[in-house]
């Protein structure tokens, strides 16, 4: 299969292995570990090899054309939120364990960085001699960090077959997640501008958008410890990941899942009045000003009056019947249009 495989998942300080036989867990340091798999408990040290012992464990189940600049001149424009349902209310439509797993993982703070700091005051306020806790209390410090590591991830492994392995490889590798696209941004508000006067200060736009930046990769949620590539859309809030089996959605520390076949993807093109520096992998269509007279052309009475370039950029909308929305836009609309293609022919 083309999306990668692993068999082996660390999460803080315990390692899961995967195995025909089933998972493994295990813990430990360099050339010492114990752990529990489905030969039973072990330990394994460093030049006199495994040893085990007691009974073999059961294992558990893996649980239309808009051109806008980005930032309105006035407060005048209705800004309509594309924010959709809210998390909540997709994940009582469709709850399940594995979101109840991550929820929790979420919600939890890491209090390592505290006791670092707490340490490291009192080293300073009894110096030099209470420069010696530092080293004691490295170990420590590292070993409870570890622990937080674990303490928030939720680790799965996938086997993906047959089928669905097919649509799964081609939904990963995809124009979207193969190729690089130099910009992505999560459109959070969309305003139409009406009158003749909301046009002229706003390069002759008919609408005005609120946007933020970005980013497409393949790393999944950052408490999902999974052996899977699994292709995801970041913004600054909120974030789509998409599993073998269903699609993940965040909302800060908010998370619900839904099935492929809830969700309806679809790309338009737009041109985009760019106010800022314009990616180098788009293509500029044409140009017009910052302030324009009815005809088109550069109002006179404005200082500072300068040309804008038009872009063409793709418009990726993901809804559902549940109220998701959820609009981005690359400035390669062959990616946008690869994404939507891929992830509907996952349903």
């Amino acid at each position: 299969m083309s999306f990668y495989l692993r068999t082996s998942l660390k999460a803080g300080p315990f390692r899961f292995n995967l195995s025909p036989a089933g998972v493994g867990v295990s813990v430990g340091v360099p050339g010492f570990r114990v752990g529990a798999g489905p030969r039973g408990n072990y330990i394994r040290v460093a030049g006199l090899g495994t040893s085990y012992f007691g009974s073999q464990l059961p294992v558990p189940p893996a649980p239309g054309l808009r051109v806008s600049p980005p930032v309105p001149p006035n407060d005048q424009v209705f800004m309509r939120e594309l924010a959709g349902a809210p998390v909540q209310h997709l994940m009582a439509a469709h709850p399940s364990d594995l979101i109840n797993q991550i929820r929790v993982a979420a919600r939890r703070r890491p209090l390592w960085p505290w006791i670092a700091g707490v340490i490291v005051v009192l080293a300073l306020m009894t110096a030099p001699f209470g420069l010696l806790l530092l080293a004691p209390a490295a170990p420590a410090v590292w070993w409870l960090r570890q622990r937080d590591l674990a303490r928030r991830s939720v680790v799965v492994f996938y086997s993906v077959e047959d089928g669905p392995a097919v649509k799964y490889t081609h939904f990963t590798t995809s124009n979207g997640f193969v190729s690089k696209v130099q910009k992505v941004w999560h459109v959070e508000a969309e305003g139409a501008l009406h009158t003749p006067y909301q046009r002229k200060v706003n390069a002759g736009a008919t609408a005005l958008i609120r946007r933020s930046a970005g980013s497409v990769d393949l790393a999944g949620p950052p408490v999902l410890v999974t052996n899977i590539a699994v292709p995801s859309l970041h913004g600054k809030e909120r974030s789509i990941y998409f599993l073998p089996d269903r699609v993940i959605v965040r909302h800060g520390n908010q998370y619900a899942d839904l099935p492929y076949s809830a969700v309806n993807a679809r790309m338009d093109a737009q041109r985009f009045i760019e106010s800022e520096t314009p990616p180098a992998d788009s293509q500029c269509v044409g140009t017009t000003w910052q302030y324009t007279n009815k005809a088109g052309g550069p109002d006179r009475r404005f200082k500072n009056n300068r040309q804008l370039p038009v872009m063409l950029y793709g418009r990726l909308t993901l809804t559902t019947s549940q109220g998701l929305l959820m609009v981005w836009d690359f400035s390669r609309p062959d990616v946008a249009a690869s994404l939507a293609d891929a992830l509907n022919q996952m349903r």
